[in-house]
């Protein structure tokens, strides 16, 4: 698949501090790439780089193979940037903030007005149009942030932190948005404090940590990196101390231990040995009469890599 975004070595020091220091992902079409890292670990002076807003010391950006800098306007055209301080008019109404900006991107007549009329739609806020965006509440508008950034088309649309003090209805409808997005082909970058939004949301990550990023993947490649493992378990009843017996013979188990009606299995990847494991405790003697999966979550990962905690 196309390469949206290229980002090789890129470096960035504010005197002594070494804000990004040697930063390289890729974000290909239709993919959301999250990048995570708690506070200071050097994700806004990244995607400020990335979006032509600062210059780096050292390293390379390219959108679609254009050159991203200063006054690349090129690569800035096919940029969506959508900041986590929102950049709306108060005084204007949601359809005037739109045709503003569009006529800052150069749109005008007809093309403008119908493309309005889409990003509305896209956001959910077609029936609020003509309304004051100082009426808006915070998730509205951060509804309609996205809606300008979305505007001119642009083929990769970075999102710092969309959802930040915003009420649950908002901030569900904000991520089906970009669900939606993604389905449509939509290559998004993605920042956010909130771990189950990357969770949901991305289809890879990058953890970023004192201007580096220290690993990268799916949730389930990142998982593997750490070693953490899938816990696995069956409950019920006869030969359950015989099943476990077997089970650890089973290729791919770490452990298994008998509680109170339940057997405790640690594997690597619970999908692929469950079919041995019931076969295992079926040939055992032991009747299962449930199971229960339980995956490690990005939130175990990132401590492990960093530390601390995602909003630290």
């Amino acid at each position: 698949m196309t390469d949206v975004l290229v980002v090789e070595d890129l470096a960035r020091a504010f005197g002594e501090l070494k804000a990004v220091d040697g930063v390289s992902f890729s974000i290909r079409q239709g993919e959301t790439y999250g990048l995570l890292g708690p506070n200071g670990a050097g994700k806004t002076t990244t995607i400020s780089m990335i979006a032509g807003l600062l210059r780096p010391d050292r390293g390379r950006i390219e959108v679609l193979g254009r050159p991203m800098g200063a006054g690349a306007l090129e690569a800035k055209a096919l940029v969506g940037l959508v900041p986590q301080d929102i950049a709306i008019y108060p005084d204007l109404t949601a359809e005037e903030n739109l045709r503003f900006f569009g006529r800052l991107y150069g749109m005008g007549g007809s093309e403008l007005s119908e493309r309005i009329d889409e990003v509305l739609e896209t956001v959910g806020l077609e029936t609020r149009r003509g309304d004051k965006t100082s009426e808006y509440s915070g998730g509205m508008k951060r509804r309609l942030n996205i809606a300008i950034g979305l505007l001119h088309r642009p083929q990769l649309l970075i999102l710092d932190e969309p959802t930040v003090g915003v009420d649950p209805q908002s901030r569900n409808s904000i991520l089906e948005s970009v669900e939606r997005l993604a389905d449509e082909g939509m290559s998004v970058l993605y920042t956010t404090h909130y771990m189950e939004e990357a969770e949901r949301l991305c289809d890879r990550v990058g953890i970023i940590d004192e201007g580096r990023i220290v690993a990268e993947g799916t949730r389930r490649e990142l998982v593997a990196q750490v070693g953490q493992m899938d816990r696995i378990e069956l409950r019920g009843r006869d030969g359950i101390e015989a099943a476990a017996t077997a089970i650890r013979s089973v290729e791919g188990v770490s452990e298994a231990a008998v509680g109170d009606g339940t057997l405790s299995v640690l594997a690597r990847d619970a999908s692929s040995v469950l079919p041995s494991l019931l076969a295992a405790a079926g040939a055992s003697g032991m009747t299962v009469t449930g199971v229960e999966i339980q995956e490690p979550d990005l939130e175990a990962v990132f401590l492990h890599l960093t530390g601390k905690a995602l909003r630290d």
